[in-house]
């Protein structure tokens, strides 16, 4: 994917015809939400920059979906900035990351969540966690 400006930073494109890699800017809100489902904390109670409260039923599904798909999350590595992708829908974002296990290292399971810009800041909206 073309997006990477000289400094290797991957920026957020507004561009609805092309899947791009995740912005630079949105990596280490996505590695916390991920250490927060880690932690068994689904709703984000303890906070995470940058990202909207999760709800209690999107909680239970992405704890359920988890807990059902028997392997073990794991932190995510660089590794999966090379698979996860987004893509601009007129207002917004839809990002997937590729999610990692214990078991299996890249897994099938990805995070799906949209993404907005607001006052020159970004807003991450954990929706789903799933099998494509």
């Amino acid at each position: 994917m073309n997006d990477k400006s000289p400094s290797d930073q991957v920026l957020a494109v507004k561009d609805d015809s092309t899947e791009r890699s995740i912005p630079t800017a949105w990596r280490q809100p996505f590695r916390d939400i991920v250490e927060a489902f880690i932690a068994s904390d689904y709703r984000l109670e303890n906070g995470v920059a940058g990202v909207a409260p999760v709800s209690p039923q999107t909680a239970a599904q992405i704890r359920d979906y988890l807990n059902s798909y028997g392997a073990t999350l794991v932190a995510l590595p660089e590794e999966s900035w090379g698979s996860s992708t987004c893509l601009w829908y007129g207002d917004h974002w839809e990002a997937l990351v590729d999610l990692w296990t214990q078991e299996e290292g890249s897994s099938d399971l990805v995070l799906q969540t949209k993404v907005t810009e607001a006052n020159a800041r970004f807003i991450i909206q954990v929706n789903l966690v799933y099998v494509p």
